[in-house]
């Protein structure tokens, strides 16, 4: 199977029933702002370069962003923080990320997440992390150079060590631990609620890809 295999195999599952309504709900319904744009309104495939040596793996996408524009963490302000970060450090070609045919691209970095749909209050049920997991370990086995992985938030980086089978270290923004062929570094996610409470600001932000890429450095 090939990376775009996958994707298209992933973009058809319905597996979670709750996902597939609230997904198509809201696609349906908008937000006010986006009622004269057409939703993505089915899961979500990975977006990068498939010889990426970085995975970035988030939690699921937002209603109004991913599930709205059809590419990960695009067209909402957990995106804006992230690819401004990535551009800065030298993964993305810009920082802008609004929609699929924007011109971003993104140089040896893949962007995933542990939940393909969007779920009601961004909190998907552990049955439907459950269902999702196979995507992910597939996404890192297609992925034959990554090395590092960064986890935004908590339940990201619960998942990512649930897909590598591996025991979980404990997560702190920053965190880094060692699993198998890979290093993982913890964040706390770019949403709102850390953003705009100071508890994440752009600086650490910038350093945890910093990080990201002495460490890539280490594995020439």
């Amino acid at each position: 199977m090939t990376l775009a295999q996958h994707n298209a195999r992933i973009i058809q599952c319905r597996a979670c029933p709750r996902l597939v309504a609230w997904r198509e709900k809201v696609a349906v319904e908008k937000r006010a702002a986006f009622a004269d744009e057409e939703y993505w309104g089915r899961p979500l495939p990975g977006f990068g370069d498939a010889r990426a040596r970085l995975v970035i793996i988030g939690l699921a996408p937002a209603a109004h962003g991913g599930n709205r524009t059809g590419r990960m963490f695009t067209g909402d302000r957990s995106g804006d923080w992230l690819y401004r970060a990535l551009h800065k450090a030298g993964f993305a070609n810009q920082a802008r990320s609004v929609s699929r045919d924007d011109g971003l691209a993104l140089k040896d970095c893949y962007v995933t997440a542990g939940v393909r749909c969007a779920p009601p209050d961004n909190k998907p049920l552990p049955i439907e992390r459950d269902n999702c997991r196979p995507y992910l370990q597939k996404d890192l086995q297609l992925l034959t150079r990554a090395r590092v992985l960064v986890c935004l938030g908590g339940l990201a980086w619960e998942m990512a060590f649930a897909a590598l089978g591996e025991k979980r270290g404990k997560f702190a923004h920053g965190a880094e631990t060692r699993a198998g062929k890979y290093t993982l570094l913890g964040s706390y996610h770019p949403s709102q609620q850390n953003t705009f409470t100071g508890r994440l600001t752009e600086p650490m932000f910038d350093r945890i890809f910093a990080r990201a890429k002495v460490l890539l450095a280490m594995e020439k």
